[in-house]
């Protein structure tokens, strides 16, 4: 089967998450503005949407591989040439810093406004001075959220804000957990005990809960997978990750953050 339809599904899926996540008052888009398309790169986007109707195309500009031009198809990184009669769908390698290409682009182009995203709808732990910053999307029983927290046990001089996002089709008891944390008196402590022993509180998790509004939010920034980290700059990265990559995710994200408040007003 053709992967276009899937793009094409996704944004479907995409556009009635948002619909459910208008309800509250937030707002979510990419941090960095990508600038107008120049003249032959809007001749490619104009074949594209032609050949792939309702495709949403939010990016497109001339690449710096093969004489290509790189595009974001729905929320995937494609290459074409500059008539559109074919499509690459994959990754780019460095093989001399070993690193995927593709996969950086994408995610600084999907970077999440963090300013605008509900922190009032997240519990907050701070460790050390709390300078940096870390978002993490977790659910109560996925085991790769558990190896998540044992990771993070190790950080220092960070804010962490969780938004609770039971994925309840793998796990069908974790919103009724999720609520009871939530409703705990404290709840960094009931989310850390839950953890630790699998303790769930005693209360009937009817405070206000706010999972179906994290559930909204989540979807509306197609998280799919828990858990799914972001970093201070706005930059996601799913997976239980090393405690290693979540220093270099953060070191990463305080340098693009320096840079973007020293750089000269346009």
């Amino acid at each position: 089967m053709s992967p276009f339809p899937l793009f094409l599904l996704r944004q479907r899926a995409a556009a009635l998450a948002f619909g459910a996540a208008l309800a509250m008052p937030v707002a979510f888009a990419q941090t960095a503005a990508t600038p107008p398309p120049t003249p032959d790169a809007a001749a490619v986007k104009k074949v594209l949407e032609q050949k792939f109707p309702g495709a949403e195309i939010a990016y497109i500009a001339k690449s710096p591989y093969f004489g290509l031009y790189e595009a974001m198809l729905g929320d995937q990184m494609i290459y074409t040439d500059n008539k559109a009669n074919q499509i690459i769908v994959g990754s780019i390698y460095d093989t001399a810093t070993k690193t995927n290409l593709t996969e950086a682009k994408t995610r600084r182009l999907n970077r999440v406004a963090i300013d605008k995203l509900p922190m009032d709808l997240a519990f907050v732990k701070v460790k050390g001075n709390g300078s940096r910053k870390l978002i993490v999307f977790s659910d109560a029983d996925c085991p790769f959220c558990h190896r998540l927290e044992n990771e993070i046990k190790g950080l220092d001089n960070v804010t962490i804000y969780t938004f609770l996002f039971p994925i309840d089709q793998l796990h069908p008891d974790a919103a009724r957990k999720s609520k009871r944390i939530w409703c705990a008196p404290d709840k960094v402590k009931a989310w850390d005990d839950f953890f630790a022993s699998g303790k769930v509180p005693d209360n009937a998790g009817d405070c206000g809960d706010p999972v179906e509004k994290t559930q909204a939010l989540g979807n509306s920034l197609k998280i799919n997978a828990t858990p799914t980290l972001i970093f201070g700059d706005g930059t996601m990265m799913p997976g239980a990750l090393p405690l290693a990559q979540i220093e270099k995710g953060l070191n990463d994200a305080q340098a693009e953050l320096k840079k973007v408040s020293t750089a000269p007003k346009s």
